[in-house]
């Protein structure tokens, strides 16, 4: 365990608190298109609600753009338009009454603005966590799979680092959660590091169900009973987990429960097992 945590150490030092602040601190433009001020007054208040504290929606609306606007920029990141308008190419029809189907098909094409959007704009927020937890999970259960095949890994995903630099799963597991601690705070509009959250990370951690927990498991301590699939799944619950209790510290500054972290973890291992299958069986075919 020693080693493990000196391995731990040492890639926390891959992990880059000031570039995933720069990417979610990167000004997103949206402009808006509708034929009546109406419209836009509804775009716009999906977009900074007049519900946020006057200084943060100053900055979010200074951020959003009319297309009759006098000083309208020459380029905006995303384009939104009235719902009933014919909507071009690379636009986005603003749907009423289906917010959250907005947001997600935006995100699917802008994935390179999640962290921005997750920050600046609240209606994004909850669909970027679910989405870095989702992915975070994934490479987890991935790298405990393929620790014992990594022969499959180059043809199915490019995990963050080499594989050479961990020994184990537990160092790889525990410092790639970190590194999805700094995102979901980047997305809550919440400082980002580890001395800025180490209250969030330690509690975490120290969870019935955290990372020490996930760690003893995938070393032995706790039967995995046997096969690949099974170490995935964990991998993948115990991720879900963490992320679900950081979402729970940022979002609803509090903790789940016992029963409630009892019930994420089972639900993790769901996804969990589903998505070893899938890559068992990727494996098996290649």
């Amino acid at each position: 365990m020693l080693n493990v945590l000196k391995q731990a150490k040492s890639a926390l030092s891959l992990l880059s608190a000031d570039e995933i602040r720069k990417q979610a601190d990167l000004p997103v433009h949206f402009g808006l298109v509708a034929d009546s001020s109406g419209a836009y007054a509804e775009m716009e208040e999906f977009l900074a609600p007049s519900t946020l504290p006057r200084q943060e929606w100053r900055q979010r609306i200074s951020q959003v753009h009319r297309a009759n606007d006098a000083n309208v920029p020459g380029h905006v990141d995303i384009v939104l338009y009235e719902p009933g308008l014919p909507c071009p190419a690379g636009a986005y029809s603003f749907r009423r009454g289906e917010e959250e189907a907005t947001c997600a098909e935006i995100l699917k094409d802008k994935t390179e603005l999640d962290l921005a959007l997750g920050r600046q704009f609240l209606p994004f927020r909850r669909l970027v966590v679910e989405r870095i937890i989702q992915l975070v999970s994934r490479e987890n259960a991935l790298f405990a799979i393929a620790s014992a095949l990594p022969n499959v890994v180059p043809s199915m995903i490019e995990l963050p680092w080499a594989f050479g630099e961990f020994a184990s799963d537990t160092a790889f597991l525990t410092v790639n959660q970190v590194r999805m601690a700094f995102q979901i705070a980047a997305a809550c509009g919440k400082d980002v590091g580890l001395g800025k959250q180490k209250s969030a990370v330690l509690t975490i951690a120290a969870g019935a169900f955290g990372w020490r927990a996930l760690a003893r498991e995938l070393v032995g301590h706790i039967p995995l009973g046997g096969g690949l699939i099974p170490k995935g799944a964990i991998a993948y619950a115990g991720t879900y987990l963490a992320g679900k209790g950081l979402e729970y510290l940022h979002v609803h500054d509090g903790e789940p429960t016992a029963s409630q972290r009892e019930q994420l973890y089972q639900e993790g291992l769901e996804h969990g097992r589903s998505f070893a299958k899938t890559v068992h069986l990727g494996a098996n075919r290649a």
